[in-house]
């Protein structure tokens, strides 16, 4: 089996990290700056950043700080939030960002997900689903920056973002966000086997059996988390981590 990515998902708000659960009750957990030198002494694969307050307020990306926190970096980052249009783009692969992640203004426009493809290639375009269940049990897309339900459902929308020419999807279970209590390995699947290109599945790890699971049963390319990288401990005292090389080969062998 090749080898999946194991990505940590750091959320700004403000000038600072938070981590969330089911995408509420931000906990201040750092400076972002400070997490990134951590990540790169355990030479981690690669980061997701994303800021959680700039699509919520309509502002553009806060380049800036962006900027300093791919200084910091070793790694290819990704970075998603208030991205709206070309310009915004360009200036943050201009600062070093590897790939965007376009999240709610892909929900308001499609097209734009093919106008930044054809423009930059799809290999460096994900779109963020953010699935959360109904009362009736059925997924549907929840949209965090106006923080409501969409009538779209994860895998119709999935195909449809394949075929704007995102180059990865990135399915995140508002559900399990925070609990580390395991991925929705359903709705991983489900995603996985209804389009060709990777799929980043996020939201619920608290240990490296998910990881895996994430994988070799979901079907994912990689496997994100966010409070597992970041907490320790049934009190969750903020602690930054990463698996070992080692322990992560071992997976996927």
């Amino acid at each position: 089996m090749l080898m999946a990515r194991i990505i940590p998902v750091l959320l700004l708000k403000g000038s600072g990290l938070v981590k969330t659960v089911k995408f509420k009750d931000p906990k201040y957990i750092g400076d972002p700056r400070n997490a990134v030198k951590i990540f790169n002494e355990k030479e981690v694969d690669e980061l997701i950043v994303l800021d959680v307050n700039v699509s919520k307020e309509n502002k553009p990306p806060q380049f800036n700080l962006i900027k300093e926190i791919i200084s910091e970096a070793f790694m290819p980052v990704a970075y998603g939030g208030g991205i709206k249009s070309i310009d915004d783009a360009k200036e943050l692969f201009g600062i070093g960002v590897e790939k965007i992640v376009i999240n709610s203004y892909g929900i308001e426009n499609p097209s734009f997900i093919k106008k930044v493809s054809d423009v930059f290639g799809s290999q460096s375009i994900v779109v963020s689903i953010d699935a959360k269940k109904n009362i009736f049990g059925k997924y549907q897309i929840y949209a965090s920056a106006n923080q409501h339900s969409c009538v779209y459902n994860p895998i119709d929308f999935a195909k449809i973002m394949e075929d704007m020419g995102a180059g990865e999807i990135f399915i995140n279970s508002v559900d399990r966000d925070g609990g580390m209590t395991g991925y929705d390995l359903n709705l991983i699947k489900n995603i996985s086997e209804s389009v060709k290109i990777p799929v980043v599945a996020c939201g619920g790890a608290g240990a490296i059996h998910d990881l895996e699971k994430a994988v070799k049963i979901g079907g994912a390319g990689a496997a994100a988390a966010g409070s597992m990288f970041v907490f320790h401990g049934k009190h969750r005292a903020v602690l930054i981590s990463y698996p070992d090389q080692k322990v992560i080969k071992k997976m996927f062998i």
